[in-house]
């Protein structure tokens, strides 16, 4: 039998270079950082004291005051992404069969900061002034389950929780869905909001963040021989995929087809990359074959591009493995290099870079590319956006734990 096409119709995007797509996508092609100090607990103490914070946001302009206080920071961008990619999809869920539609949001961390704060009331005042909220706030399905509330989907509805390929595997799952007929839509994504004291300490103490406290917009700097760790951001990404039948039937406008899928695992280290880069290879192999095309057909690669030292090398590693002496003529760059890593919702905002790319036949630079490295010898696209035709588009999550995950989506045509 053979499988459903899958269309993407709408996406929604909470992110620390802006909230909504259209700013999020401007303050990417104009290289600008949303990088900055710390500002919301004193984080001089630490190693890292800077990250991707959203600053755009008013929990109040989108929920009254008392579900503002009691739904935790990373299911408020869940939720906001997703109602604005279904404004952008002009669907309303409860118009079709709510069974047919699904939600499909994960988190890598989930609320560690409710986690954090009601310890903290624990110790001081004792276990009475828990607040019942706190299990509600802090695991991470709530996202899926508070978008399955407010928009009516009765549909499978669940949270993959795979670190920082978690949203990728989220919207891949999504599409296996859609493609095996379970469902005609799938909200998908993740979402993220995970610097507090214990979140940041905890990334510290794995030696994972950037130390560039003095200069906090050159700190994330993927590919540069000089990077020296990731920075922690928060957001959320979420996309609308439907089948292309219901799709056409309601006379959608599509933004592009999702075409392609690859998920392994290194099987290696906690941490570490596989070090001759045999997961993400596979899983962008897997990927480019999963859609029906060959490695000449990509256009673009969203690189995961972390600004770890690993990471980066490896990465590249496998893209010249897998693609050949093709490798140094596809254009590769990291949306971290401006947001940060926004670790399990980092995939959905990736996505969406990727399809706007193919909107505006633009790719987004990454930035504080200054000291190439020889190990790291593809073209970066260094620091200033760049006009180039984008008919496929691959993009690239890669999680502690091993876990690899691939998307492949390209231009529709009908």
């Amino acid at each position: 039998m053979q499988n459903k096409r899958v269309v993407i119709t709408g996406m929604g995007v909470v992110s620390p270079v802006g909230t909504g797509v259209e700013k999020f996508w401007q303050a990417l092609i104009k290289g600008q950082s949303g990088i900055r100090t710390i500002s919301h607990f004193d984080a001089s103490a630490f190693d890292s004291c800077v990250n991707g914070d959203v600053i755009d946001y008013d929990p109040l302009a989108h929920f009254n005051s008392k579900d503002a206080r009691n739904m935790a920071r990373f299911i408020q961008f869940g939720v906001v992404a997703a109602n604005e990619a279904l404004a952008q999809a002009k669907l309303d869920i409860r118009q079709m069969d709510t069974s047919r539609a699904a939600v499909v949001i994960g988190s890598g961390i989930g609320s560690i900061v409710s986690a954090e704060e009601e310890y903290g009331k624990y110790i001081e005042k004792g276990p009475g002034r828990i607040s019942p909220f706190f299990i509600t706030r802090m695991i991470i399905n709530e996202a899926a389950g508070q978008v399955s509330i407010n928009t009516g989907a009765t549909g499978p509805c669940f949270a993959i929780v795979t670190a920082c390929a978690t949203a990728n595997n989220c919207i891949g799952e999504g599409m296996r869905m859609i493609q095996h007929g379970e469902a005609d839509v799938v909200i998908a994504g993740g979402a993220e909001s995970a610097t507090s004291r214990i979140g940041l300490g905890g990334f510290c103490a794995l030696k994972a963040l950037s130390k560039r406290n003095d200069a906090p917009q050159k700190a994330s700097r993927p590919f540069d021989l000089n990077r020296d760790g990731f920075v922690m951001g928060e957001g959320a990404g979420v996309v609308i995929l439907e089948s292309l039948e219901f799709a056409s039937r309601r006379q959608a406008k599509i933004l592009a087809e999702l075409a392609g899928y690859g998920r392994t695992s290194d099987a290696y280290h906690i941490t570490a990359p596989h070090p001759e880069g045999l997961g993400a290879l596979r899983s962008m192999d897997m990927a480019i074959k999963d859609a029906g095309l060959k490695t000449t057909d990509i256009s673009y690669i969203n690189a995961h591009g972390t600004s770890t030292k690993l990471n980066d090398q490896i990465e590249s590693m496998a893209i010249k493995k897998l693609f050949g002496d093709y490798a140094k003529r596809i254009p590769v760059s990291s949306t971290k290099s401006m947001t940060g890593h926004l670790l399990g919702a980092a995939g959905g905002i990736e996505l969406a870079a990727c399809v706007m790319s193919i909107r505006d036949n633009i790719v987004h630079p990454t930035i504080n590319y200054e000291t190439p490295d020889p190990e790291c010898d593809l073209d970066y696209v260094p620091n200033v956006a760049r006009k180039v035709t984008v008919d496929v588009a691959l993009s690239n999550s890669l999680g502690f734990g091993g876990h690899n995950a691939t998307l492949v989506v390209k231009r529709y045509k009908a």
